[in-house]
Parts: structure tokens; C-alpha cells; sequence
């Protein structure tokens, strides 16, 4: 991801990093329920548990600043993520640029028969910790695919019963 979606100051992240997680939903909502679902950015925290979302800069579109806060116990993780590219109700890219999580995301959402759309969250990663974070990737990968998973499914019931967006 270079030229025009590559945010100011997000150059050195924009391309794909070795960690890489994917998680794939079918909900039982048109794509377009489902697209203005995700783009209900502080609505995020009802399916992202321990996390509170807000758009720091922008109205949420393309070039938009968010930043999701995700606190378990004493420990606080901060994700900034710029909006790259608003496709609606196709595709979301953010490039993550942060401190710690740091590189592109996409989120694709395609309509299927009988008012369905299957969605597709993937993520690209630059580990930190040089080698160290290469080697422990592996053992930290399962719960992160568990997880996107688990919100995902939750983002899922929430769309078909009608309470997001």
C-alpha cells in the first residue's frame, strides 16, 4: 500500500508485516447493514470486549484517525489506525500505527444469496522484538485468530438482531 493510502506518517507500515490473522463470518444481513455495522466505530466496544473505540480525528471516513483502547487488568494496549480507504459497502483499510500494533487491516464484506454477506477481517503485523517477536508469533497467533474470531461472532449477532448499527 503506497501513494494516495498511505497515511502521513504511517509510510514505514503500510505493506503486510510477518504476523498475519485472518477471521471469516457469514451474517445474516445485506452487505450494506453489515458495512455501516463496522463503521459504527464506537459501537465497536459492544463486540470487542475490554475495548472502547473513538474517532480521535475526522468523521470516520477515509483519513480519519480511531483509536481503540483495549484494558485488561493493570495491562492497556493503545491501537491508532488511520482510515485509508472507505469502499462502501465492500472494503475498509486502515494501516495500524501505533506504538506496538503497527501495519495494514482490511475488511472485506461480500453480499451472498438470500440477504447474506460473508466478511472477511485480515490483518498484517510488523512484530515487534526483531527476532524474538518472529519466534514468538507462532505461540501468540492461536489467540489472536481465536479472538477476531469470538468478536467477529459477536459482531454477527448483534447485526441480525437488529441492534447494530
Amino acid at each position: 500500500m503506497t501513494g494516495p493510502e498511505t497515511p502521513d506518517g504511517c509510510e514505514d507500515v503500510a505493506q503486510p508485516g510477518a504476523g498475519e490473522v485472518t477471521a471469516t463470518v457469514i451474517v445474516r444481513a445485506p452487505a450494506a447493514t453489515v458495512f455501516a455495522g463496522f463503521i459504527a466505530w464506537e459501537r465497536q466496544s459492544d463486540w470487542i470486549p475490554f475495548t472502547r473505540v473513538r474517532v480521535v480525528r475526522g468523521d470516520g471516513g477515509e483519513g480519519s484517525l480511531v483509536e481503540a483502547v483495549t484494558t485488561v487488568g493493570p495491562a492497556v494496549l493503545r491501537d491508532e489506525m488511520r482510515v485509508v480507504r472507505v469502499d462502501a459497502p465492500y472494503e475498509l483499510r486502515v494501516v495500524h500505527c501505533g506504538l506496538l500494533l503497527r501495519g495494514p487491516g482490511v475488511l472485506r464484506c461480500t453480499p451472498m444469496e438470500r440477504n447474506r454477506t460473508q466478511v472477511v477481517w485480515h490483518e498484517w503485523f510488523h512484530l515487534p522484538g526483531g527476532t524474538a517477536g518472529r519466534w514468538a508469533w507462532p505461540l501468540l497467533w492461536p489467540g489472536s485468530k481465536f479472538s477476531l474470531g469470538q468478536a467477529l461472532k459477536r459482531f454477527a449477532r448483534l447485526v441480525e438482531s437488529g441492534q447494530l448499527p
